[in-house]
């Protein structure tokens, strides 16, 4: 692992905020690296209130939409709220159809099937809004794309309301009313929001179109940051600000789903980690394993009894998730040894058997292993399917469009992507994809990076320094958690190995210039056991977490990576 120090920010900058905000430089750097410059902007980082959010009428449409809701609601209309089938698409569905449920009977949800529909809009979908004398759609998370499928609804006489933060096509769907940011003309200030974050927006605009009071919109901000935390945008502006109040209403008073999903949980504070690792998977399993449909039932229910009954078959399906998971991960590996592909640029596997529903996260195993692009595929009725992982720099989405000729169709972004291809142009894609590759990858890009935010040593750790990094969460792309190197350390003689395999590392570690001393936990890294026995020295990347055990809190290094010295 090559690692990478960010550059110092200049400093007159960090000084100056160091001096307005009354902490140390250190801290001051960590700020300014992340575009924090003002004590005003330090103020709605640290200490963001409801007045920070955004007026949602700033966004494209908006007046549009709260118009043609006002009218379907006046005729007593039938409406539908359509959702993707993943965290951010059921969440976002749960939030718009609890919120309208309240003031509103005609509403229904509708997440389409990930095996029979695929992502997006479906015809099946639009055929069930018809068929229940539905004619108005608000789609969330998906539609922005979907402009074949609006314009079969319209034949239908059912409009559409888009709530949707993908990258907008040059032909956009003759849609009632698009919200999406992204759109070129839209002059909403900010642009990162997720599909939930859109659909809060919304609700935010109805409530203050109806003269409504705002604070009304907290209880619905769990699913913002359940949404803002499995999708990964940006941690920054608006979406900190409603992962932070939507952290709040989950550790104060969450929906009965979520404190369902979490009562197992022996935790006092619950972080964006929690619902990275814990919450996230569960809504996903349904459905990658059975139906979106199951996560939307917990997430709208108000009773706890039934919570508990939806949560605990979310949990059975994580299970089985897991299971799918493991054994496709360990064919994988085999076939790509098996045809001696561990050297190439790129991995494609294929098997016909693999579960759709979970070879996402099997290419995103096989990058861990082998550091490259990675399609994984599994049959389809028409030809082949896959999902599609890249690595830290390289455009996937870009190679991809130079290998079209052989693709039926593939949408997503830098990182991650889906497509479909035929029976006979697998085999010459999986070339193509190759060549591609190997012309565009740099040396770089085949290593997995390390950033680095400060070299620090121990006597920089102190109860405030640990206190006003705590206020820095929650963290995510763009906040990242900062990760610290300190040179210098030694293990003082308690360190072990880890896991079934030795495969995680265990020490007590000092550092010459410091009296302190800390457990550090680093997980990957027992092949360093004997080589830092008698005291060899050595720098340790990594971050400061609090470890909390019995009901005791200790300040614990989470080891990242070292190199003796």
């Amino acid at each position: 692992m090559q690692w990478m120090y960010k550059p110092e920010p200049p400093s007159d900058l960090v000084e100056k905020l160091a001096n307005e905000l009354k902490i140390d430089t250190l801290l001051a750097q960590l700020l300014v690296q992340r575009g924090i410059t003002t004590f005003e902007e330090a103020r709605i980082f640290f200490r963001p209130t409801w007045a920070d959010l955004h007026n949602p009428f700033l966004m494209k449409d908006m007046q549009k939409a709260i118009h043609r809701i006002d009218k379907a609601i006046e005729n007593n209309e039938n409406i539908m709220i359509f959702g993707d089938y993943d965290v951010d698409g059921t969440t976002a569905v749960s939030l718009v159809y609890s919120f309208f449920k309240d003031i509103y009977p005609n509403i229904t949800t509708y997440i389409p099937d990930r095996y029979t529909e695929g992502y997006g809009v479906s015809a099946q979908g639009i055929d069930f809004a018809d068929d229940n004398n539905i004619r108005l759609i608000i789609a969330l998370d998906c539609g922005i794309k979907s402009a074949d499928k609006v314009a079969y609804a319209l034949e239908k006489s059912i409009d559409f309301i888009i709530c949707d933060h993908h990258n907008p096509d040059e032909n956009l769907p003759k849609a009632v009313a698009i919200l999406n940011p992204k759109q070129l003309d839209c002059p909403y200030p900010y642009k990162e929001l997720c599909g939930c974050g859109i659909g809060f927006k919304l609700i935010q605009a109805y409530i203050q179109h109806h003269n409504q009071d705002e604070k009304n919109l907290l209880p619905y901000t769990d699913l913002v940051a359940t949404a803002i935390a499995a999708d990964i945008v940006p941690m920054t502006g608006e979406n900190r600000i409603l992962a932070k109040f939507g952290l709040e209403q989950i550790n104060s008073n969450p929906r009965e789903g979520i404190k369902a999903l979490l009562e197992n949980r022996k935790k006092k504070v619950f972080t964006i980690s929690d619902i990275v690792f814990h919450i996230a998977p569960r809504i996903n399993a349904a459905g990658r394993i059975k139906h979106g449909n199951e996560a939307v039932k917990l997430l709208t229910e108000y009773g706890l009894e039934e919570a508990q009954q939806f949560a605990s078959e979310l949990e059975n399906y994580n299970t089985e998730r897991k299971e799918f998971d493991q054994q496709i991960t360990l064919e994988a590996l085999q076939q790509i040894e098996n045809n001696h592909e561990t050297e190439r640029f790129s991995t494609v596997v294929f098997n016909e058997n693999w579960h759709k529903g979970v070879i996402g996260i099997v290419a995103s195993r096989l990058t861990e292993t082998y550091y490259r692009p990675t399609l994984v595929f599994t049959k389809t009725t028409n030809g082949w399917a896959a999902s599609a992982r890249s690595v830290q720099g390289f455009d996937l989405y870009a190679a991809l469009e130079k290998c079209q000729e052989y693709l039926v169709q593939f949408g997503g972004h830098m990182y991650a992507a889906g497509l479909t291809l035929l029976d006979e142009q697998l085999l010459p894609f999986k070339e193509k994809f190759e060549e591609v590759v190997k012309q565009s990858i740099t040396t770089e890009q085949q290593v997995p990076t390390l950033t680095i935010d400060a070299e620090i040593n121990f006597t920089d750790i102190n109860p405030k320094f640990i206190r006003i990094l705590k206020q820095m969460e929650p963290f995510g792309p763009q906040n990242m958690t900062p990760v610290f190197a300190s040179k210098n350390i030694f293990d003082t003689g308690y360190a072990q190995q880890l896991g079934a395999n030795k495969e995680h590392l265990k020490a007590f570690v000092k550092q010459n210039l410091a009296q302190e001393g800390y457990s550090m936990v680093g997980f990957g890294l027992g092949d360093y056991y004997s080589k830092i026995q008698n005291q060899q020295p050595f720098t340790l990347a990594y971050t400061l977490e609090e470890n909390e055990w019995n009901g005791s809190v200790q300040l614990q290094l989470s080891g990242r990576d070292l190199k003796i010295q």
